[in-house]
This record gives structure tokens, C-alpha cells and sequence, in this order.
């Protein structure tokens, strides 16, 4: 559906982390009225309505599970999170979060009060899922292999974190752990298969918000499997379920990730 330029300007406004559902809703609402593009009256009149007493809560599911664009085929995927991120929602599903919600959150229900759930396929993290309250990113671990090497320098050049060096006297790339982010550049443009994939996997954070007093998300160290993925979410909406009062996020009650591993 079309939209106008100032309707376009105006849904821009709208906290990142609705706008894609908000987008959506506006366009069913003006698809209603038999119209064929948006304009700026179509979202006055519906942000009208959802900032009226009880008008955003039927609209509040109780979580979002978010992707990057990953999966339309972003030439930057190192791991992706596609089939990871359904299997998460149906663990979402199965918990309620909403009714739960309603129970602990002392009037109407609010976008804020959602549990939040984002997947990026790199590094690149264009989902930013350090700032919500699980965040997954799609990781490669490069490792050297056996295959020779010819100096050619293409690992070295692709490497934004300036995480490989050349060894000329042993003939082979040597990559730096501390400042490699398993984005798997290296791998894609090694010629001879001298770098390679050594481990794939995700990596995991929690407890990552916005607002009046943002904070960033806490790693879980390591690199872990899909399934761990899953069982670390499980944990932690345990965890959240046990211990949240009077509608407190996540990233309120958790102060390290030990909590949720023990």
C-alpha cells in the first residue's frame, strides 16, 4: 500500500521496535475505510485510538520474536536464525506471557510490557538484539586448517576488527580470538580453503533494554548450539516468570547471567 509523504514521516516517529507492527495495522485500517494508500489523517486517527484508555492492550500479544533480513538473502549471514526464531515462538506460545502479564501489570497492557525476543544472522546486528531482553546473533568460529596457505592477503583485507595477521616464516593466517566476532568474512573469501569453519553456532545475550535507564545486553560466554539456544530461553523465561512483579522486565530482575544458568 502506498503512503504519503507525511504519513510516511509520521509512522517513522513510532518507537523502532512497533513500528513494523503499527506499519501494519495503519495499512489494515485504511484498507477498511476501502482506501488504497495511507495518508497522515489514516495514523492521527488510529493513534488517536490506541492512546485512549484500553486501546493498545487488544493489540498486545505479550511477546515479539524479531529477525534481521537475514533470511532474504543478506550476503553478510554467518549463522542463520530463521528456524531458530520459530522454534522460539512456539516456547513463547506455550508459556502465556500475556496472561501472566495481565495478571502482574497494574493497569492496561503496553508495547513496553512485551518479552522481547530479536535474532540477527551476523554480527552486523541489525536487529539489535543487545538492547532487548534475549538477544541471539548467528556466529562462525574461523579456524586454520592443513590446506596451504599462498599469502594472497584477502582474509587480512576483509577483516574489519583487524583480527588476522599473516605468519610469512610459517606460511599460514593467524587469527586473533580477542577481536574476532565470528562474522565469517575470512571464510567466504580464503581462496584455499586455509581458513575455514571450525565451530558454528550463537551467541547469546540477556537482559538488554531501552528507555530511561538503557542498558546493554549480558553475554553468555561462549558459542552454543541451537539447541542450547533453546535451552537457554527456556531458563530464562522461568526465570522471569518466577521473579517478576508488578509487570518488571526482564533486564529489572536480572543482574547476571548466572542467574538464569544455575
Amino acid at each position: 500500500m502506498k503512503w504519503s509523504q507525511d504519513a510516511d514521516q509520521a509512522i517513522k516517529k513510532v518507537p523502532f521496535f512497533v513500528r513494523k507492527r503499527v506499519k501494519k495495522k495503519v495499512e489494515a485500517f485504511a484498507a477498511q475505510k476501502g482506501k488504497t494508500s495511507v495518508e497522515l489523517s489514516d495514523v492521527n486517527e488510529l493513534k488517536k485510538k490506541f492512546l485512549s484508555k484500553g486501546g493498545m492492550e487488544k493489540d498486545i500479544k505479550g511477546y515479539e520474536v524479531s529477525t534481521c533480513f537475514g533470511g532474504a538473502g543478506c550476503p553478510n549471514t554467518a549463522n542463520s536464525g530463521t528456524q531458530l526464531a520459530k522454534e522460539i515462538e512456539k516456547i513463547i506460545e506455550k508459556e502465556n506471557i500475556r496472561s501472566f502479564l495481565k495478571e502482574n501489570v497494574k493497569g492496561d497492557l503496553k508495547f513496553h510490557h512485551e518479552f522481547r525476543v530479536t535474532l540477527s544472522d551476523c554480527p552486523n546486528a541489525c536487529s539489535r538484539p543487545q538492547i532487548v531482553d534475549i538477544g541471539i546473533i548467528g556466529s562462525v568460529l574461523p579456524g586454520v586448517s592443513d590446506e596451504p596457505c599462498t599469502l594472497c592477503n584477502a582474509c587480512v583485507d576483509v577483516c574489519d576488527e583487524n583480527a588476522i595477521t599473516l605468519d610469512e616464516e610459517n606460511v599460514k593466517p593467524v587469527i586473533g580470538s580477542h577481536q574476532c566476532l565470528m562474522c565469517a568474512k575470512c571464510i567466504k573469501v580464503c581462496p584455499t580453503g586455509t581458513i575455514g569453519e571450525k565451530e558454528k553456532g550463537f551467541r547469546v545475550m540477556l537482559g538488554g533494554r531501552l528507555g530511561r535507564h538503557p542498558r546493554l545486553a549480558m553475554e553468555v560466554a561462549g558459542l552454543h548450539t541451537h539447541d542450547q539456544v533453546l535451552s537457554i530461553v527456556q531458563k530464562a523465561l522461568k526465570f522471569y516468570k518466577e521473579n517478576s512483579e508488578n509487570g518488571q522486565r526482564f533486564s529489572h530482575i536480572l543482574s547476571s547471567v548466572e542467574q538464569i544458568l544455575t
